[in-house]
């Protein structure tokens, strides 16, 4: 064998050795919750602030905002951007006339096979450091903070699905003040009802205990239903559905959101005022109903959802 040959052999060597090393670090490195590098890069276009973990982290007044904003008017925010999958109807609610906004965390849960359960518990308690007492299904409410909203795919199991009970409920109430949406069941649903301020979008309830079932990751990408949804999304949860905003979004939703309701409350009123047809209302408008939408706007009777900045950049830079 020539000189050439065993170098290149030895590089051969080299490389192999690197490739081994290389993914062997990163099946070790494989987690049940994902890493800040990993939110991040499934986030990119958020440039706000961020939580330790790596969600963005969007204003506590943009959540307060969003609770005003309807199903409808979101949905068709984000349809116009091309997100057609975030939304999710059909729930049993715990208390439907109630609205939540918040933070998500995701969870996933898949039917039970005992050699994955066995790497995920062993993952998490030896390598994260999360507690070995009690079932997995703890492990996405200890990292709640307040603000979040707990969201898992049960995958629409209800009887042997329940994900929590009441005891279960209390801790998610005290760390993030909000509630949960599962696509799956919970128990205890009387108790949970009890929780002040608690509540809950699910698809079912039953008596029995979470069995057959185990948690697979936390704050991945989940399907919740319709939708795709992904740590640090932003979501809001009324009687009418659920919607899942990606945090880069929900300061345009909000503000166009909110100027559609205005525009809607002042075509509403001229038309009672019978100022103007419905079909003027419905079009495209012609100057004069701008020019009167403006006067209507600076004689506003109440208080605007938006500061008067915020409006006057908005209506500078769309054709309304």
């Amino acid at each position: 064998m020539n000189k050439s040959n065993k170098i290149l052999k030895y590089l051969a060597f080299c490389f192999a050795i690197g490739v081994c090393f290389l993914f062997g670090n990163q099946v070790a490195a494989q987690r049940v919750a994902a890493s800040p590098e990993y939110i991040k890069a499934l986030t990119p276009e958020w440039k706000g602030e961020r939580f330790p973990d790596g969600r963005p982290k969007v204003s506590d007044a943009l959540l307060e905002r969003l609770k005003a904003i309807s199903i409808e008017e979101a949905w068709g925010v984000l349809r116009n951007k091309g997100y057609n999958n975030q939304y999710e109807g059909d729930w049993q609610i715990i208390l439907p006339e109630e609205v939540m906004t918040g933070r998500v965390v995701t969870a996933q849960y898949m039917p039970l096979r005992p050699d994955f359960q066995n790497q995920v518990k062993a993952q998490g308690v030896d390598v994260e450091g999360r507690s070995p007492k009690g079932g997995t299904n703890s492990w996405p409410i200890d990292i709640l903070t307040n603000g979040d909203v707990y969201v898992a795919d049960g995958y629409g199991k209800i009887a042997d699905g329940t994900l929590i009970g009441d005891n279960l409920g209390n801790s998610i109430y005290a760390k993030s003040q909000r509630g949960v949406i599962f696509y799956g069941s919970v128990r205890d649903q009387e108790g949970l009802s009890e929780i002040d301020g608690f509540n809950g979008w699910i698809k079912g309830q039953d008596p029995s205990f979470i069995k057959e079932m185990m948690l697979t990751t936390i704050n991945h990408p989940i399907r919740i239903g319709r939708a795709t949804v992904l740590p640090g999304d932003v979501v809001l949860a009324k009687k009418y559905g659920v919607i899942f905003i990606p945090a880069h979004l929900l300061e345009d939703l909000v503000l166009t959101s909110e100027v559609t309701g205005l525009r809607d409350e002042f075509g509403h009123q001229r038309l009672r005022e019978k100022k103007y047809l419905a079909g003027e209302i419905d079009s495209e408008w012609t100057e004069a109903i701008k020019k009167d939408f403006l006067d209507w706007l600076n004689n506003y009777p109440g208080k605007l959802p938006m500061t008067k900045a915020e409006l006057d950049a908005y209506l500078k830079e769309r054709n309304y």
